[in-house]
């Protein structure tokens, strides 16, 4: 049996810059990406692909906004849907073009996944992530007026809406998703962190406003697939301690312990590293045998023990 691993590819897998977010251009970067993955499986890996989709959701909304006085808005659960469908298009063609190049007889599929969050969640009550477009002020208080949307300044850069970014808890379509893998199915699951819905006291599901973290969500997932590897790629080769500074130390292999001493002294930004450290923490401590955070290109020599930062249990 090929051992498994759930693969995070980072929004630089599918964006390069700011000059480059166009369609097309996303599409480059996620068949840079598919060349990695690919090789992946060729090594005897069997892959499940979660992605993020912040900036996707971002242009959706602001289509909708700029649409608005001739087509109705696009409600931000059916936002993430809509990106989940289009990010795994073009995993999958990517991937499927590399597999011929290759000669890998594997397909890929992707599965439109829900997550359950709680209703109850502090997080509902204190909406914290920023989406979408900056305003000015006045715009901004009409906004909250009229739509009833929390928003905050950011930065000097405007005034920009914040919601829930609650933590994941069950992935709905899990066994979806685990009868794929089974039948040699490459899946594209949990896309920008899954929908988040709640569950009523009948057990029906609904769609909520709200954000969930993807590598927690990529956690999860692997927790819940009983995954060998929880491999987290992102815009550096190695996690290290003291970020951009002069005494900046690359960090090649840590335990567990060290893992979470490192993030309670503040060595991983909130914004960058810290969530992907948290999202690894939790996967070990649910039972996950070994995670991994380097570079889309360097995977390869990362899984060969050559490069990468290796988080193993104690």
């Amino acid at each position: 049996m090929s051992k498994l691993a759930v693969v995070a590819i980072g929004g630089n897998s599918l964006i390069k810059d700011e000059e480059h977010k166009s369609v097309p251009d996303q599409f480059n970067a996620v068949r840079e990406t598919a060349v990695h993955i690919a090789e992946m499986i060729a090594q005897g890996w069997n892959v499940v692909v979660t992605h993020g989709n912040g900036p996707q959701v971002g242009f959706i909304l602001l289509r909708s906004e700029l649409a608005s006085s001739v087509l109705h808005t696009v409600p931000l659960d059916s936002c993430g849907a809509d990106t989940q469908g289009a990010i795994g298009y073009m995993i999958q063609q990517s991937l499927y073009n590399e597999f011929l190049r290759r000669d890998i007889r594997r397909q890929s599929a992707t599965v439109v996944t829900q997550v359950v969050v709680d209703r109850n969640d502090p997080a509902m009550q204190n909406p914290s992530t920023p989406i979408g477009s900056f305003y000015t002020e006045e715009v901004a208080r009409a906004k909250m007026s009229k739509n009833g949307w929390v928003m905050v300044e950011d930065a000097g850069r405007g005034w920009r809406r914040v919601v829930p970014s609650p933590i994941p808890k069950e992935i709905v379509e899990r066994d979806a998703i685990d009868t794929l893998i089974k039948n040699g199915f490459i899946v594209v699951a949990v896309g920008g962190g899954g929908i988040p819905v709640v569950r009523d006291e009948a057990g029906n599901l609904s769609g909520v406003e709200g954000v969930i973290d993807k590598d927690l969500a990529s956690s999860l997932l692997a927790s819940e697939l009983k995954a060998d590897l929880l491999l987290i790629s992102t815009a550096v080769e190695k996690a290290a301690l003291n970020f951009k500074k002069p005494n900046q130390l690359d960090l090649d292999r840590i335990t567990l312990s060290e893992a979470k001493r490192y993030s309670e002294e503040g060595h991983f930004a909130k914004g960058s590293m810290g969530p992907k450290v948290k999202a690894i923490i939790n996967y070990l401590e649910r039972g996950g045998s070994a995670a991994l955070i380097t570079m889309p290109e360097t995977i390869g020599k990362a899984l060969a023990g050559q490069t990468g930062t290796w988080i193993v249990p104690d």
